[in-house]
């Protein structure tokens, strides 16, 4: 029976941990820091703007500590001032989560070198950026946790989107070449791939009949996702539990990529 015993609930407990996520002020990146808070992290969160009365709000609520840091992620210093603001301030980074993401539409044949430039900053590069200061930091303490943020288009093309679906091709490649390197540092590598979510940014899609149809009519599950069904998925891969999964992209998506 090696092996089998000494599991327990606490494995995915977050109590005593910091939490460094950025783009957590709106969208799944709220979502993905009440999971963590409520499982009992302290967070550190990095935006863009200065929106965050109401994710202060729901965090302070599940009575852990939060702070919030303004930064451009495209800048690279600003991510290193960013990074030892939150070691100044907790002493420590357990789990880097590198959610802030942007998307721009139109055609291939039209699409501007400065959007496309916008989208790569933010989605690919900062997270290279981001990992690599902190897996620093990590190694100085023997471990942690890094999660990234992919997609679906992490595995397909997709239409009108050329620099969201490089990034997050790219961001699946980061992951598993991290995990590679990182490994011998105890430090675990993975992202979710979030599939069709209820949220603001595709509430037009949704009220598109014909389009909403053609999606609905892909997912095995028959239903939109909502921001609840990424929770589990969060904390897992930020806790002891998921100790042994690295490399690994979660699709939390109904089926989608399947059918």
């Amino acid at each position: 029976m090696s092996g089998l015993t000494g599991f327990s609930m606490d494995f995915f407990s977050l109590k005593g941990k910091t939490v460094f996520i950025t783009g957590a002020n709106t969208g799944l990146g709220q979502g993905y820091a009440i999971a963590l808070a409520t499982a009992g992290a302290d967070l550190f969160i990095v935006t863009y703007d200065r929106e965050w009365e109401e994710t202060e709000k729901l965090i302070t609520a599940e009575g852990v500590k939060v702070k919030f840091f303004q930064a451009d992620l495209t800048k690279r210093d600003q991510v290193t001032a960013a990074v030892n603001a939150c070691i100044e301030e907790y002493g420590k980074i357990d789990v880097l989560v590198n959610n802030a993401g942007t998307i721009r539409r139109a055609p291939l044949l039209e699409y501007k070198d400065e959007d496309w430039q916008a989208v790569m900053d933010i989605n690919l590069n900062a997270v290279y950026y981001l990992s690599q200061d902190v897996a620093k930091q990590m190694a100085k303490q023997g471990g942690g946790k890094i999660i990234n943020v992919a997609s679906m288009l992490s595995f397909q093309g997709g239409k009108f989107v050329p620099p969201y679906t490089a990034s997050k091709h790219g961001v699946a490649g980061l992951t598993k070449a991290f995990a590679n390197e990182l490994a011998e540092k105890n430090i675990q590598v993975n992202a979710i791939a979030p599939g069709y979510i209820e949220t603001a940014n595709t509430a037009p899609i949704r009220a598109d009949e014909s389009r909403n149809k053609e999606i609905l009519g892909r997912i095995p599950a028959g239903k939109w996702g909502k921001p609840f069904d990424l929770m589990g998925s969060i904390v897992f891969l930020a806790s002891k539990a998921s100790d042994y999964v690295t490399g690994h992209i979660l699709a939390v998506d109904g089926g989608w990529l399947v059918r």
